[in-house]
């Protein structure tokens, strides 16, 4: 590499330094923004939205009937028959990086699909197996399209997030499934644990949490440039006999685990913010491992949300999501305004290429 390359990639470093320290002086929290109230959409738009930053509304949703109703017993009464893609991993681990037990290589693993009708699903969470966690995941609007006999219960939009944003939601996604205690102890509440590794995604978000906690980490889009990506070959797990998985590469958009070339790939965040081991990662080969010691210059919130509670989350901020306690939750996609926020993000991400 020339010095001129060198100086180039230096000049780089410094404007993505002084672009996080100064997103921290003028805008960011530190810590994520609370209220215990009711918000305008004014209010909401002018305070929060316009300036990209997520709010916590406390006990805002407190008054829905799922918030009481929902249960395993209400849920077979009213919906048993009702069938639903339902998603199947041997760890919660859903949209992850795993390793292949044969050979060690590592891939991007999204979770079996397998259609159930809501009895069925249930029983799976009731009699719990382990190697196998179910759950229902969809980001196709699966609440709307699902769930119907449930939307007395909540709402199909959240009225003044639609009014601050000009629009309906784009999807509303039903989220459920099984939590595999840390300790013996039985759960009461049997809706789940999933781990999302850390992802963005291109839609303004308002979180309703019905039941349980969902822990969050959050980082904002100015965290780009320290934050690692690498391309993984996309694949898919399989239970192939009962409690034995396996992982099957994707090639041109079907499973086949024979294949080993012309794979289709997933860019995938490589960092996991609850581990981060800024010094050494995960292996390339025998010889060199990734380290990700910029990591540390990341400006990370972190917020839980109990039953009741909404988290507005805002369009191309970096999350990451756990559950620390049964959870279920209903949340609603606002299509991103494409402006000049969004250019700007796409030349940071060009530059950190």
């Amino acid at each position: 590499m020339s010095n001129n390359d060198n100086n180039v990639e230096d000049r780089i470093r410094e404007a993505c330094h002084n672009l996080s320290r100064e997103a921290r002086e003028l805008y960011l929290q530190s810590k994520v923004a609370e209220i215990d109230d009711s918000i305008t959409p004014l209010a909401f738009y002018r305070e929060y939205v316009s300036k990209n930053v997520p709010l916590v509304i406390r006990g805002v949703i407190k008054h829905w009937p799922a918030v009481s109703k929902w249960s395993i017993p209400y849920f077979r009464k009213v919906i048993g028959d009702e069938k639903v893609s339902v998603a199947v991993t041997p760890n919660g681990y859903a949209d992850a990086i795993a390793e292949r037990d044969d050979d060690a290589k590592e891939f991007f693993v999204m979770p079996e699909d397998r259609l159930l009708t809501i009895s069925a699903f249930l029983d799976t969470l009731e009699n719990t197996k382990e190697n196998s966690v179910f759950y229902i995941q969809q980001q196709n609007s699966n609440f709307m399209h699902s769930f119907r006999k449930l939307w007395p219960d909540a709402e199909t939009e959240i009225s003044w997030a639609s009014e601050a944003f000009g629009k309906q939601p784009d999807a509303v996604n039903f989220w459920m499934g099984d939590e595999r205690a840390v300790t013996s102890s039985k759960v009461l509440f049997y809706l789940v644990t999933e781990i999302l590794e850390m992802h963005k995604d291109p839609y303004e978000n308002i979180y309703c949490v019905v039941s349980g906690e969902k822990n969050f980490i959050l980082h904002p889009p100015t965290d780009l440039p320290w934050i690692p990506y690498r391309t993984y070959p996309s694949a898919v797990y399989k239970e192939c006999e009962p409690g034995k998985w396996i992982i099957e590469s994707i090639v041109n958009g079907t499973p086949n685990s024979e294949e080993i070339t012309n794979l289709a790939s997933t860019p995938w965040i490589c960092v996991d913010p609850l581990n981060p081991n800024y010094e050494k990662f995960s292996h390339i080969n025998e010889n060199f491992t990734y380290r990700f010691p910029e990591y540390r210059n990341t400006h990370s919130l972190k917020v839980t949300l109990r039953a009741g509670d909404v988290l507005y989350l805002p369009s191309l901020w970096f999350h990451h999501v756990t559950q620390s306690h049964a959870c279920i939750s209903v949340n609603y996609w606002y299509d991103m305004e494409f402006d000049i926020k969004y250019a700007y993000f796409k030349a940071l991400e060009t530059l950190c290429k």
